[in-house]
């Protein structure tokens, strides 16, 4: 069915009809003509060709209702304005018109009633009318006050209007009436600025707005509207007449607008209304429709990267043309020399030589001369616009010259190597150097743990290790700017940072395969082989710490033991520990907090003493105690009351905690003297939201469970929790916990009062708060694992319970119910969650006794859990 096959396919024009019978055959015509164009679309669908189509049937629709409705000696005229002006009419998208009165005249009675009688009409045929009624004075002054009601009429489009009234319409919103070029363009530039703010000035969330977010479908409309009110142009493609863009330029935003466009319209109709963010619940289903396939992620994924890719794109090219506006409109400034080469143009970097660049080597210089130049804007578009141009003479540093290596040394080796990477990959030209780069340029992770693109969680991991550099005070780090005075060559943890996750995306193990990588290109740069060795270990093994630091117990001196005999050397322990936080910090603003830098800082610290002390023996447990509690004495005073205090404190507590938690622990006990359960908490550190919490009770069946649940309804997720036993049939119980809503004012003293009350009441019949499942976490499914493990020898016994499973609000308060149900006492239990995966650890035993637990108990226990865990999903 061709355009001009809709309107004659339409029969509305009956007159005989009375509105309802026509308002039924419109939705009917509207419904089949949805059909047909919907049918069309696909991987390589002519996406303008069905937009245009979907505006040109609307229209008709809209011109029969106007007939029935307005006579043709009204002065009414219809114009349609915004995105169905622009004859780009979306599935589920408003039909946004104007009524525009000639002549100058106010709408009368019978005007008003024709115009009421017409929208209601559209309404009753299923289209979601929006309109104005104005005249032309009308028209400007609305115009004059809101920049989007001028910018929507721009796009005005006649639908039954006299050549007259086009004119005049045009006239009211003319640059010499109002919104001249200069004012309209720094309007719609701190439009533009304060939109892209919203999402985080970046394409790359999970969840991007492919309509509203940077490098999305408003940008390439701003772009356009600005170059008709600044150039005077009708189109994008008339930029390239005027001598504003190469053609080479305007044909990718042509391009990218086809992809975006295709996505949007996808979306539309996988998720049935009105939607314009690439949801999780619509990602899958939608790269189906688009043709993607492959295994788990891949579709998705590969869906994802060419969005990210698009709106890049669009971003680039669409800078560049701004920037050229502006020159039309304030001047082209005066260059101002910084070296031979180079100079600044109204402060953008700009080329000296009309013919650069004639090298790679050339191009190399400008980001090196950039890299050391103060307060620039960004580059020249006459520069950016030769350097895409000869992108693709830039080779692979396997086919580079030595100079070229040098110079890329040179790079990573200044202080401020994150910004100069960051500008190479925002133009192309790290992964034209750097081709494995190229791969993950884009790459989504669809999981919930990783919040940006792999690319631009790269890029991040690089802005951290710039500033620990730069030692730039962060509260969020505690030790690294402390530990970088230790890295010998910054270089290489750079290095170290950028191949980290290169080879995510491919199959097999990302950590393997980007050593390889890493280490062949460190040796082809020209680094020796002990500083390509060391760089090739750091990417091999730079999640070694955190799975230590989260999955496993760092009080115990021999899983430090273990850990720094992996490790091997102090050298290598630095680089690891600032790669490591500045790769976990990267990663998403919800996954790094206050607990996550003390556990590593502390994992860190002892590695390094048990290094200093010597890996050929164990470390003597009772020497760490005996120094720890000899310590604690020393904060608190030697006197009787203390001495009291101090040995009535677990032993395993002055081997796994420090001196100064011990000694918070004392001043609470010796405060709350006699009494049989007390609660203190305090702030890991100022100002943070995490929190410790120590309860001090009489040891009873289901009291971990008690304890849990009421955190849980207090509003606190919990990141650790140490349960220890008592000299007196009495417990110590630790527990670090933050608030799960971030905009939560809980303070320490509010824990200690509410959980002080819970646990003075009917704690026994305390029951987890039920919760709704977030909708996002209904499209990542994590198989669930239960394995419970005896400790052979362990006395008394005890065994190790590793839960792997969704995360879910309430995960934990649900499991500490259901081993209290199944008779079991938790000793321990580490918390650690990945996004959407959960992967917790608890060392339990038989009650409070700790009774053996026999194999039918454990598969007893076993099934409870599965039956919790997966009846909570169902």
């Amino acid at each position: 069915m061709n355009e001009a096959g809709v309107a004659t396919d339409l029969n509305l024009s009956d007159a005989s009809q009375d509105d309802a019978d026509w308002a039924a055959a419109a939705r009917q015509t509207l419904k089949l003509l949805d059909e047909v164009t919907n049918a069309q679309f696909g991987p390589t669908c002519d996406i303008e060709w069905m937009l245009r189509m979907r505006a040109t049937r609307t229209d008709q629709v809209i011109r029969t209702a106007w007939s029935r409705c307005v006579p043709s000696s009204s002065p009414l005229n219809l114009f349609a304005v915004g995105g169905y002006g622009r004859q780009e009419l979306f599935p589920q998208s408003d039909i946004d018109l104007t009524v525009f009165v000639a002549g100058g005249i106010e709408v009368g009675f019978d005007d008003a009633q024709f115009i009421q009688r017409f929208i209601a009409s559209l309404w009753d045929a299923g289209l979601r009318a929006g309109h104005t009624v104005r005249n032309a004075a009308q028209t400007t002054h609305a115009a004059a006050e809101d920049i989007t009601v001028m910018t929507a009429l721009m796009d005005a489009r006649p639908l039954a209007a006299s050549d007259e009234a086009v004119e005049e319409l045009r006239d009211a919103i003319a640059p010499a009436l109002i919104w001249p070029g200069d004012e309209y363009y720094t309007a719609k530039l701190q439009e533009l600025r304060t939109r892209h703010g919203r999402f985080g000035n970046t394409s790359d969330n999970l969840e991007p707005n492919i309509k509203e977010g940077p490098g999305g479908l408003r940008d390439l409309q701003t772009l356009t509207w600005i170059a008709k009110r600044v150039a005077g142009v009708a189109s994008l493609e008339d930029l390239i007449e005027v001598g504003h863009s190469g053609a080479d330029e305007i044909q990718t935003l042509l391009m990218q607008h086809v992809i975006l466009a295709r996505l949007r319209y996808g979306l539309a109709l996988v998720a049935s209304k009105r939607e314009e963010r690439l949801r999780f619940d619509v990602q899958r289903e939608l790269a189906t429709l688009l043709g993607y396939s492959g295994e788990g992620n891949q579709a998705v994924e590969e869906m994802m990267q060419l969005f990210y890719r698009s709106a890049a794109l669009v971003r680039r090219i669409g800078e560049r043309l701004l920037q050229r506006f502006e020159e039309q409109l304030r001047g082209v400034g005066e260059i101002e020399p910084i070296d031979d080469a180079f100079g600044l143009q109204s402060r953008y970097m700009v080329a000296l030589d009309e013919e650069w660049p004639s090298s790679p080597e050339d191009v190399f210089a400008l980001f090196i001369a950039w890299g050391r130049t103060e307060h620039v804007k960004g580059l020249h578009s006459q520069t950016a616009r030769a350097l895409a141009e000869r992108l693709q003479s830039i080779p692979s540093f396997k086919d580079s010259s030595s100079r070229l290596h040098e110079m890329f040394l040179q790079i990573v080796r200044d202080p401020r190597a994150a910004k100069t990477l960051n500008r190479m990959a925002r133009l192309g030209v790290l992964q034209r150097f750097l081709p494995a780069f190229r791969g993950v340029s884009g790459r989504m992770q669809f999981d919930l743990f990783h919040a940006y693109t792999v690319d631009q969680h790269t890029l991040a991991v690089l802005k951290n290790i710039e500033g620990f550099a730069n030692q730039v005070e962060d509260a969020r780090f505690s030790m690294a700017n402390d530990v970088w005075p230790f890295i010998r060559r910054p270089e290489l943890l750079v290095l170290a940072g950028l191949f980290h996750d290169i080879a995510k995306g491919r199959r097999g193990d990302h950590s393997e395969l980007g050593a390889v990588d890493a280490l062949e290109f460190c040796k082809a740069i020209g680094l020796s082989d002990n500083q390509a060795s060391l760089v090739e270990w750091l990417v091999r093994y730079h999640l070694l710490m955190s799975t230590t630091a989260q999955k496993q117990d760092i009080e115990d001196p021999e899983v430090i033991r273990t850990f720094a005999l992996k490790v091997g050397d102090r050298e290598r322990l630095d680089y690891l520990y600032l790669l490591t936080v500045a790769d976990v910090a990267a990663t998403s603003p919800h996954v790094w907090n206050d607990w996550k830098d003390q556990v590593l800082a502390k994992t860190y610290t002892r590695t390094r003493l048990a290094m200093r002390r010597g890996l050929e023996e164990p470390t003597d447990a009772g020497e760490n105690a005996r120094e720890t509690r000899a310590e604690v004495a020393r904060l608190l005073g030697d006197d009787e009351t203390v001495h009291a205090v101090m040995a009535e404190i677990p032993y395993a507590l002055y081997m796994r905690a420090s001196a100064e938690q011990i000694a918070w622990i004392a001043r609470g006990m010796i405060e709350h003297d006699n009494e049989d359960m007390f609660v203190s908490a305090r702030r890991l550190k100022e100002d943070s939201r995490d929190m410790e919490v120590f309860v001090y009770a009489q040891d009873a069946h289901g009291l971990f469970a008690a304890i849990v649940v009421s955190l849980d309804r207090i509003g606190l997720e919990i990141q650790q929790a140490r349960v220890l036993d008592g000299t007196s049939s009495d417990i110590f119980d630790i527990f670090v916990v933050r608030p799960m809503d971030p905009r939560s004012d809980i303070t320490p003293q509010d824990v200690e009062k509410r959980l002080t009350y819970a646990l003075n009441g009917d704690w026994q019949n305390c029951k987890p708060t039920k919760r709704r499942q977030p909708s996002h976490l209904k499209h990542f499914r994590v198989a669930t694992q239960v394995d419970v493990q005896l400790v052979e020898g362990s006395e008394p016994a005890v065994a190790v319970l590793t839960v792997v499973c969704n995360d879910r609000p309430g995960l934990l308060a649900d499991l500490s119910q259901c081993l209290k149900e199944q008779g079991i006492s938790v000793h321990d239990a580490r918390i650690a969650t990945f996004g959407e995966r959960a992967e917790d650890i608890f060392r339990i035993s038989g009650g409070v006794i700790r009774a053996p637990m026999d194999p039918n108990q454990l598969n007893a226990l076993h099934d409870a859990l599965i039956h919790c865990l997966d009846g909570a999903k169902k």
